[in-house]
């Protein structure tokens, strides 16, 4: 049976928005195009810009569930992010821009709880997408495993929980956790898939809320014995993927 692409989506700023796409074209050992451009560093953070940094180091959604609400959308030519939530006016910025730093801080702080690390800078490192993995990673997601994990907690899921880049069906759940050291085609593009995704508090956030209200944690671990959902791959080889592009194990 050929499986097809059924969501594309990239996250230009890290645990704070996500953006739909049609098409992209991705290169060999980097991330998607516009995905985990910049990330936020909090107050305490180690992170300079100069290296790849921990999740740890930066304003996420596993602390701060208001963030998961959060769309984004990229202005490629201009660099500008415009960024959406329920509770906030909308905000265009340029995350290059010193100037617009305090804009960005002051729109998010009531997005994040008190007593923990403030926000502080945004960062980026030149060429390189700061995924949550020391690889430049890019998320393959199941369909039919987020529809078991809906059955399993007894209501409907947002996909958008998992923050994935791409989205298929392999009618099969947890068909793609027997990926790992194989290669996948999707469109032009090969992958190989090289981690599980071992899933954090952010999962348990309403992305259209921002607030928690499913234990998708403990739905996990009760049904399948992990808190895994979805796979990080490598680009291996470049190329365009299309929505409704086939999904092939090589």
């Amino acid at each position: 049976m050929t499986h097809q692409v059924t969501d594309i989506w990239r996250h230009p700023l890290k645990s704070h928005g996500r953006e739909a796409l049609e098409n992209v074209t991705l290169t060999a050992g980097q991330t998607m195009p516009g995905d985990r451009v910049w990330a936020v560093a909090h107050e305490v953070s180690k992170a300079d810009g100069s290296e790849w940094a921990p999740c740890q180091n930066f304003t996420r959604g596993s602390k701060a569930p208001g963030l998961m609400a959060i769309n984004a959308r990229l202005h490629d030519a201009s660099g500008q992010l415009t960024l959406t939530h329920p509770q906030q006016p909308d905000l265009t910025f340029d995350p290059e821009n010193p100037a617009d730093l305090q804009r960005f801080l002051d729109w998010e702080k009531p997005l994040t709880p008190t007593g923990r690390a403030a926000s502080a800078r945004i960062i980026r490192v030149p060429g390189r997408g700061m995924t949550d993995t020391p690889f430049p990673s890019v998320t393959l997601c199941n369909r039919a495993s987020h529809r078991a994990v809906e059955q399993a907690i007894g209501h409907d899921l947002s996909p958008k929980r998992w923050r994935g880049n791409i989205w298929f069906d392999l009618d099969d759940p947890w068909a793609e956790n027997d990926w790992l050291g194989r290669e996948v085609q999707i469109g032009e593009a090969v992958f190989a898939v090289r981690e599980r995704v071992v899933r954090c508090l952010a999962t348990t956030a309403n992305p259209e809320t921002g607030e928690r209200d499913a234990d998708t944690l403990k739905t996990l671990k009760d049904n399948w014995g992990h808190q895994d959902f979805s796979v990080y791959a490598e680009v291996v080889r470049s190329g365009e993927i299309r929505l409704g592009d086939a999904v092939k194990v090589l």
